[in-house]
């Protein structure tokens, strides 16, 4: 994931999976990022590939599909699901020469780290020119649903919060020669929470993208959200936005419009 994250992926690898929507999730994010591919893409590389879960969905005939992650517990994994093309690496310093790659991917990793712009700065760099650069967008607001939980947190959600913000992600682009085209997007299966896991998420410190409250604080959007009904119901799963960025496509621009319940981008 590169060496600074909120959580301790070491720790997190023997649980990932089942804890993340599992292959409904991964295959859907796949399978988006798929669409987003040029014809003729013949490689392609997933930064922050971690267990390889998605990784390994995005192979298909003519396509060769590389992972890279910074913990070595989440590779372990990795490798087994793509033998000979996982590495260890920062997702700022790839081992790699320039313009070396037709594709580069990044599936929820630009709202973990501080250090989103050396990313795609480093994704920019690796890119043959019309070369894409796909990466989840806006990530910690898609979790918003317009739910009753959601109406409880939406309050306490620090203003203009996220890395992964689309406007700074594609401020980031432009300065490395990447152009904004139209992205897609997918349904998060299995993300979808629960008044009570989301206040065992809270007290745990799982939101801390966006949520800077204090253990006071935290105590009392508890019972708030103990206070709701089904309390074991998860709410609806959230659409993720994939972006969609091309080395050296001067005059493109982002046609992918607001998220539409089905998952899909509807046009603007």
């Amino acid at each position: 994931m590169g060496e600074t994250t909120i959580l301790d992926y070491e720790a997190e690898a023997a649980h990932y999976d089942e804890t993340r929507g599992g292959v409904p999730r991964a295959a859907a994010a796949a399978e988006a990022v798929l669409r987003l591919l040029p014809p003729g893409t013949r490689t392609l590389l997933d930064l922050a590939c971690g267990t390889g879960l998605v990784t390994e969905r995005l192979t298909r005939p003519g396509l060769t599909v590389y992972g890279a992650d910074a913990a070595h517990a989440m590779l372990r994994t990795a490798a087994g699901r793509l033998p000979g093309k996982a590495v260890r690496a920062d997702a700022r310093r790839l081992p790699l020469p320039d313009a070396s790659l037709d594709a580069v991917s990044a599936v929820w990793l630009l709202h973990l780290v501080p250090f989103a712009a050396e990313i795609v700065a480093e994704a920019a760099r690796v890119l043959r020119p019309g070369g894409v650069f796909v990466t989840t967008v806006d990530k910690d607001a898609a979790h918003d649903v317009g739910s009753d939980i959601d109406a409880v947190l939406r309050p306490h959600r620090a203003s203009g919060a996220g890395s992964d913000r689309a406007d700074r992600v594609t401020a980031y682009a432009a300065a490395h020669g990447l152009a904004p085209v139209p992205g897609t997007a997918f349904t998060g299966y299995g993300q979808g929470t629960s008044p009570r896991g989301t206040a065992e998420k809270l007290r745990a410190g799982h939101y801390a993208s966006w949520f800077h409250g204090t253990p006071a604080t935290v105590a009392d959007l508890a019972a708030s959200l103990a206070a709701l009904p089904d309390q074991d119901r998860p709410r609806p799963d959230p659409a993720y936005r994939l972006a969609c960025y091309v080395k050296g496509a001067p005059g493109a621009t982002d046609t992918a419009g607001p998220v539409t319940s089905d998952g899909n981008a509807s046009p603007r």
